[in-house]
C-alpha cells in the first residue's frame, strides 16, 4: 500500500533558512561536484573515451561543469545489445519491485534535493526557483509513475462468460531509446527514462550534449537504488553519429524524444522505415515545441494579465516549449497591459544566478545566443521594440528580456519558435479575432486566456486548439499528475507526460482468454 500521490513542494527562498541551505548546496557543488569526468555506462561497465563532451556553465563560459565520455557507434551497438539482453529478465520482474526502484530513487534525490538543483544552476544557468521546480518535477515523475505502474499491473476489466475467463493486461515492449532535451535537464530526462524502466522496458539514454552531467548523476542514483545492470545504458554522443544509429537499429522498439520540430519529424520519418531483421513497428513518443499564446480579453484583470504574460514569456529565459512567446491582447486594454508588462520586466534582475534575487539567467549556449539575437533583429523590422533587445556574450550568454509591440499575426516573430526571452504583442479587436490568431500557428502545445467572461471561457475550451489550456494564469508550469503535458499539431504526439495514459504508451495490451 503506497501513500496517495501529491507533488513535491517547491522551496520558499523567501525564508532565510532555505536560502542558507541552498547557498551551502551551491558550495558543495562548486567544491565537490564540478570538474568531474563521467564515463559511459553499458551493461553496468564503465567506458572512458578520448573524445569528450565538455559541459560548461552558460553564465560563466570559463567554468567547466564536467566532462563526459563521448560514445561511438560501436558503443551504441553494445548499449543496444546490453539493453536487449537485460530486457529478457527485467520484463518479468515484479512490477512492484520495479516501482520500488523508482521510490528509492526519488528518496535518494530528495535527500540531496538542493545539491541537484544547484547543479542545474551551474549546468543550465537556471535561477534558483526554476532549478528547484525542475528537481521537484523529476521527483514527481518517479513518484507518480511508480504508483501508476502498480495500478496498471492489475490490467483493465473486460467481460467474461460462463466457462471462459478473459483478461486484459499490459506487457513491456522492448528496448527504448531516450533522447531528452537540455532545458528541463533533470525533470524530462528523468521522466522519460523511468517511464520505460517501470513498465518493464530497458533503456539506452543519449542525453542532451549541452547538459549531460545531470544525466550521468541520475544514472548513478538509479544504480544506487538497485536498478540491475543493463536496464539503463548511458551513451552520450552526437545526434548524427549515435542518435541516428540508435533510432534506426532493428532492436529499438520505442523512441522517446523531446526537442525541436525539425529533429522530431526527422526521427519520426527514420523510425517509420522497417530495417532488415526488424520484427515490429517502432513506437515514437515526441514532444516538439510550441509557439504559445496568452490571450487577453477586454474583460480581464489587468495586473493578472501582465503577470501571466511576463511569467509565461521570461521564466528560464523563455527556454521552454510551453513559453508564452505571443501576447494577443484586446485593443481596449492593449496599451495598459503592455505598459504594465514592461514595468514588471524592467524591475527584475538579470544575471548570473548565484543568488535568490536573480529572476533570469543566461541562455544555454553560443548557438542559442546567436539565433535569438538574429530574431531580435528581425523583430526590429517587423514590430516596435519597447523593452530589452540587447545581449552580452562576453562572460556568459546573457540577453535582456525583450518585448516587441504591434506585430502582425503572420509575422515571423509570431509564427516561429525562438526559444529565448522574446515576447511579441499583437492587437485584436474582438475575442473571435483573438481565437483566430491563437490558432494560426502550426503548433498547439499550451495557451492561456485571461478573462472574466464565462461564455468566452467556454468557447475557448472548445475552440483554442492546444494540448494544455489554462485560464486566468500563465501557460507554463505544468505539474505531474495535475496538468498532464503534451500538445497537438506540430507540437508532438500529445503523449501527456505525467498523466494517466502515459505509461501505457510504453506497453502492449494483451488479451488472454482461457476456457475451462
Amino acid at each position: 500500500m503506497t501513500t496517495p500521490y501529491k507533488h513535491e513542494p517547491f522551496t520558499n527562498f523567501g525564508i532565510e533558512e532555505n536560502r542558507k541551505a541552498f547557498e551551502k548546496a551551491l558550495e558543495t557543488v562548486n567544491n565537490e561536484w564540478l570538474g568531474q569526468s563521467y564515463p559511459l555506462v553499458i551493461d553496468g561497465e564503465r567506458y572512458e573515451t578520448e573524445d569528450k563532451i565538455v559541459s560548461i556553465n552558460p553564465a560563466n563560459k570559463e567554468e567547466v561543469v564536467g566532462t563526459v565520455s563521448k560514445a561511438t557507434q560501436d558503443h551504441a551497438e553494445k548499449a543496444i545489445q546490453a539493453a536487449a539482453k537485460a530486457f529478457e529478465t527485467w520484463r518479468y520482474t515484479d512490477p512492484e519491485e520495479r516501482a520500488a526502484v523508482l521510490f528509492r530513487a526519488a528518496a535518494n534525490v530528495r535527500r540531496k534535493k538542493h545539491e541537484f538543483s544547484a547543479l542545474l544552476v551551474k549546468e543550465a544557468g537556471k535561477p534558483w526557483n526554476e532549478a528547484d521546480a525542475d528537481t521537484a518535477e523529476a521527483i514527481d515523475f518517479m513518484e507518480y509513475y511508480a504508483r501508476q505502474m502498480i495500478e496498471l499491473a492489475k490490467g483493465k476489466p473486460v467481460n467474461s462468460r460462463e466457462g471462459e475467463r478473459n483478461q486484459y493486461v499490459y506487457t513491456p515492449t522492448g528496448v527504448t531509446v531516450v533522447i531528452p532535451p537540455w532545458n528541463f535537464l533533470f525533470a524530462i530526462m528523468a521522466g522519460t527514462t523511468v517511464a520505460p524502466i517501470v513498465t518493464g522496458n530497458t533503456v539506452v539514454l543519449k542525453p542532451a550534449s549541452a547538459a549531460p552531467v545531470i544525466a550521468a548523476k541520475f544514472v548513478e542514483v538509479l544504480e544506487e537504488s538497485g536498478l540491475p545492470k543493463g536496464v539503463v545504458n548511458f551513451v552520450p554522443g552526437s545526434g548524427a553519429e549515435v542518435g541516428d544509429y540508435l533510432v534506426d537499429h532493428p532492436k529499438t522498439s520505442i523512441i522517446t524524444f523531446t526537442g525541436s520540430r525539425e529533429v522530431g519529424t526527422r526521427i519520426f520519418e527514420r523510425a517509420a522505415k522497417v530495417q532488415p531483421g526488424q520484427t515490429h513497428l517502432k513506437q515514437v513518443i515526441a514532444e516538439m515545441g510550441g509557439k504559445d499564446t496568452v490571450v487577453v480579453d477586454e474583460d480581464c484583470d489587468i495586473e493578472l494579465a501582465a503577470q501571466s504574460i511576463f511569467t509565461s514569456a521570461f521564466g528560464f529565459a523563455g527556454q521552454k516549449c510551453s513559453a508564452g512567446s505571443r501576447a494577443v491582447v484586446h485593443e481596449k486594454v492593449y496599451d495598459e497591459v503592455l505598459k504594465r508588462v514592461i514595468e514588471i520586466t524592467e524591475s527584475k534582475k538579470v544575471g548570473e544566478p548565484d543568488s535568490a534575487d536573480v529572476y533570469m539567467g543566461p541562455v544555454i549556449d553560443q548557438a542559442s545566443f546567436n539565433k535569438i539575437m538574429d530574431y531580435i533583429e528581425i523583430g526590429k523590422e517587423e514590430g516596435r521594440l519597447v523593452s530589452g533587445g540587447k545581449g552580452d556574450d562576453s562572460k556568459g550568454y546573457f540577453i535582456d528580456p525583450t518585448i516587441f509591440a504591434d506585430l502582425d499575426p503572420k509575422a515571423r516573430l509570431m509564427q516561429e519558435e525562438i526559444f529565448g526571452p522574446v515576447v511579441a504583442f499583437s492587437k485584436v479587436s474582438s475575442f473571435d479575432e483573438a481565437l483566430e490568431v491563437a490558432n494560426n500557428t502550426e503548433y498547439g502545445l499550451t495557451g492561456a486566456v485571461i478573462t472574466k467572461n464565462r461564455d468566452h471561457i467556454n468557447r475557448a475550451k472548445q475552440e483554442f486548439h492546444v494540448g494544455n489550456l489554462y485560464f486566468n494564469r500563465n501557460c507554463t508550469g505544468a505539474i505531474v499528475g495535475y496538468h498532464p503535458f503534451g500538445g497537438f499539431k506540430m507540437s508532438g504526439t500529445d503523449s501527456k507526460a505525467g498523466g494517466p495514459d502515459y505509461l501505457a504508451l510504453h506497453m502492449q495490451a494483451k488479451t488472454i482468454s482461457e476456457t475451462f
